[in-house]
């Protein structure tokens, strides 16, 4: 036990500068919310780490504060080890990462990227999501968790989309977001693609609308979920086959679109059952 922590430890490389470059990089890449210029995404906390891994992610590399180094004993026998792994004074890894109350792991990970058509072609596979300007980190987060929660097949994600390389999107999706197949698209023009395909297209809305369990989920089909507030964009809706409704109290105005998605596709899952 203590020959693998001290070879847990010789792997550490020490930085105390700000201006590292792979300091500067991951603060970079948290502050965008995107991938860098080589493909990689900025992730933070132990559990996302460790959910990377899962995924068969691979590693451009790990950062530690120096009072997590205890947890680096634990997650570097899981690194690989060609990756980098370095410690960082916690005020410097306090300010590379977007929490307010870091958990003293951070990491930059290659993303899995899927063309549209790629996505296009899993309809087959489970009900493919069409999101529609969802804004909230939180809300994104969530659809993905429950897309694979419940077999979906890709999601499309439309324009005024919240980046998935989010850290909160990240944080949200439970690690979802590396395995779930995702790529942006102009949904207006995805429709055509999608009607070649044979793909059913169905969309939320607030009260009108077939009831979700009344709908029919079989088959190929692409749900459009709309934003915040507005909803599934006017431009789409007469593209669409049908509107889905999720009944509710009247009192409430509408659901967030997390929680739609969510039911959605627990209904899909359920009649394909």
């Amino acid at each position: 036990m203590i020959r693998r922590n001290q070879d847990s430890t010789e792997r550490l490389r020490r930085i105390e500068g700000r201006h590292n470059v792979l300091v500067k990089e991951l603060r970079r890449a948290f502050a965008a919310g995107e991938l860098t210029a080589d493909g990689y995404c900025a992730i933070e906390g132990a559990r996302i780490l460790e959910e990377a891994i899962r995924s068969g992610l691979r590693f451009h590399a790990v950062f530690f504060s120096a009072s997590s180094e205890a947890k680096a004993q634990r997650l570097l026998p899981q690194i690989g080890a060609q990756v980098e792994t370095v410690l960082l004074p916690d005020k410097l890894f306090a300010g590379a990462v977007p929490s307010e109350t870091p958990q003293g792991v951070a990491a930059l990970v290659k993303w899995k990227q899927f063309s549209v058509e790629e996505v296009l072609a899993r309809a087959q596979l489970g009900p493919l999501l069409a999101i529609a300007g969802v804004q909230d980190p939180g809300n994104l987060g969530t659809i993905l968790r429950s897309a694979e929660a419940f077999g979906a097949g890709g999601v499309l994600l439309g324009e005024g989309t919240v980046s998935p390389f989010n850290s909160k999107v990240v944080r949200g999706s439970a690690g979802s977001v590396f395995r779930v197949p995702l790529a942006r698209a102009k949904l207006k023009e995805v429709v055509g693609e999608l009607r070649k395909a044979e793909v059913r297209l169905v969309a939320t809305s607030s009260h009108k609308g077939t009831p979700v369990d009344q709908a029919m989920w079989h088959g190929r089909v692409a749900i459009f979920i709309g934003g915040e507030g507005a909803g599934v964009p006017r431009d789409l809706i007469p593209e669409v086959d049908e509107l889905i409704a999720i009944p509710h109290s009247r009192q409430v105005e509408s659901l967030n679109a997390g929680v739609a998605a969510s039911i959605v596709l627990y209904e899909a899952a359920r009649q394909r059952r």
